[in-house]
């Protein structure tokens, strides 16, 4: 996210997908405070209001009203047929909702609407953003629109492995995530608890390739030697692990440090929020003017 910002060849917008949480049970206590945290973690992480727009989803009507005429171009069967839609279906079988069925039409009009080509997301999303494509391409040929159809820009951070040793890391599912105020003690906790083996030597198990991941990411300079110690035999796997957690609380702690500095300004948090929701909006407003002329709604 802070390269994408600095690099002045794009224009970054930073959105905060609190609309899309309802999509699944939630408790309305919890989102109600990790809305704002998440835009705290973000300011505290280095984004810069002045480069990017840092936005709350459900701060932007526009995002509902240009989902549902896009709707207008989406089968139920289309929808029904996602991977994604299927696995939530079998996580939440009682929460099988309209809501989730349309989750990838309200992501296409959150790309959309911006008029985005490109958006930094893991290939998981891919089917999500095929979507988007099929979407565009429906409006404009339909309506005479000008949607560009978006693609996904691959990053060097898009893929982090869960800590149980497979999957992905992600905060909907417990146990597989470092939370970006974590302390040095649970760090070092979250990743000893990372299932390895016994002995080193042999072939890499899940959990052992996903230390070596995180050996990859946050000390590279040591990776070389510790695949040597592995190979022969000689590697202890609670040494990299420590220095692992050890760089991944070093990398944490001025942003937790710059996070405390935040809590204790909750204005210009709020000033952050507002501000920058008018921004999206301002953008937001011209797209859906234009579709609504174009589908003969104006």
């Amino acid at each position: 996210m802070l390269e994408l910002q600095n690099d002045p060849q794009y224009k970054t917008l930073y959105m905060v997908a609190d609309a899309h949480t309802v999509t699944t049970p939630y408790h309305v206590d919890e989102l109600k405070v990790n809305r704002r945290e998440v835009v705290i973690d973000y300011l505290a992480a280095g984004l810069d209001p002045e480069k990017s727009i840092i936005f709350q989803q459900a701060d932007v009507n526009e995002h509902f009203e240009l989902a549902f005429y896009f709707s207008s171009v989406v089968s139920i069967a289309r929808m029904q047929h996602l991977p994604t839609f299927k696995e939530k279906v079998k996580q939440h079988p009682q929460h099988s909702t309209m809501a989730l069925l349309n989750y990838p039409i309200l992501m296409a009009a959150d790309i959309l609407v911006y008029k985005a080509g490109l958006v930094p997301v893991g290939i998981d999303q891919e089917p999500h953003l095929e979507v988007a494509r099929e979407i565009a391409r429906k409006m404009n040929e339909k309506f005479g629109t000008d949607f560009p159809e978006p693609v996904r820009f691959a990053t060097k951070g898009e893929y982090i492995p869960s800590l149980s040793g497979t999957g992905k890391m992600s905060k909907s599912v417990e146990g597989s995530y470092i939370n970006l105020t974590d302390s040095k003690e649970t760090i070092q906790k979250k990743i000893l608890s990372i299932p390895t083996a016994t002995t080193a030597g042999g072939e890499m198990n899940d959990g052992v390739k996903t230390v070596f991941k995180f050996a990859e990411l946050f000390i590279p300079e040591k990776v070389n030697e510790y695949k040597k110690q592995f190979t022969d035999g000689s590697l202890k796997f609670v040494a990299i692990k420590d220095e692992i957690a050890l760089r991944i609380y070093e990398e944490l702690r001025p942003l937790q440090e710059k996070r405390i500095e935040l809590e204790a300004k909750p204005e210009y948090v709020d000033k952050v929020i507002q501000e920058s929701a008018e921004k999206a909006r301002g953008i937001a407003q011209k797209t859906v003017n234009e579709v609504k002329q174009k589908m003969g709604l104006v």
